[in-house]
């Protein structure tokens, strides 16, 4: 680690050292990725890679296919989580706001400032601040710590920002919490994303967190109150 690093440097490190280097996203196109967020609800993440190549296989990603493909065709993949057949519904409703809007080129939509960008990407049904951006950060379109469920409670838990009665306002107050400590890297930002994320996933659980076995204690405000609790 390098001298003077961050706080949250330290402790995206820290969890490398645990995880090791995890794989890239597995879809970075913008399009692609609205469709690979909406096609399995809460399915697991191979679960949902699965469903994935199923869809491109026997649908296609043009939103013209989409339209055009039954909804029974749709099913067995959007089976792979919950709410199948409102997903089925979403990927026709985000195909036709592709057509009708962007003449079924996002790239395009995607092209100009940031502020555009995100207002394009929230169109889409189930893409709100943190999707649109993690879209942005995983197509390398904007340099922004995206978070997710997960990630965001880890960095709750280790004292970023505060828990608000709305997820919205908890996220914005985590993200200003840690943009003077962030490395304005693609590469680390999609790893702190990622890293987040298991963390949150395998140990920072939402109910009976694994402190004992996590790295980060030192750290977090959240094994500090219990322990005084205690």
């Amino acid at each position: 680690m390098a001298k003077g690093a961050s706080r949250l440097e330290r402790i995206v490190a820290a969890l490398r050292k645990l995880y090791g280097s995890l794989p890239p996203p597995p879809v970075t196109d913008p399009w692609e990725m609205v469709l690979f967020e909406t096609l399995a609800y809460l399915a697991s993440d191979a679960k949902r890679e699965a469903a994935w190549a199923r869809f491109r296989r026997a649908i296609g990603v043009r939103p013209e296919r989409i339209l055009a493909a039954p909804a029974s065709a749709i099913l067995p993949m959007t089976r792979a989580g919950i709410l199948a057949e409102d997903r089925v519904e979403r990927l026709k409703d985000a195909a036709a706001i592709a057509v009708r809007d962007f003449d079924g080129d996002l790239d395009a939509a995607l092209a100009g400032s940031a502020v555009t960008a995100r207002k394009a990407l929230r169109k889409f049904p189930g893409i709100g601040e943190p999707g649109a951006e993690k879209i942005l950060l995983f197509s390398r379109r904007e340099k922004v710590l995206a978070l997710e469920s997960n990630g965001l409670r880890a960095l709750l838990r280790l004292g970023y920002g505060r828990e608000e009665k709305s997820y919205a306002a908890s996220y914005a107050s985590v993200r200003e919490a840690t943009r003077r400590e962030l490395r304005f890297d693609f590469d680390w930002l999609i790893a702190a994303h990622q890293l987040l994320r298991r963390h949150g996933q395998d140990l920072c659980k939402r109910a009976r967190p694994h402190c004992d076995r996590c790295p980060l204690t030192r750290e977090c405000v959240y094994f500090a109150s219990a322990a005084l609790g205690a």
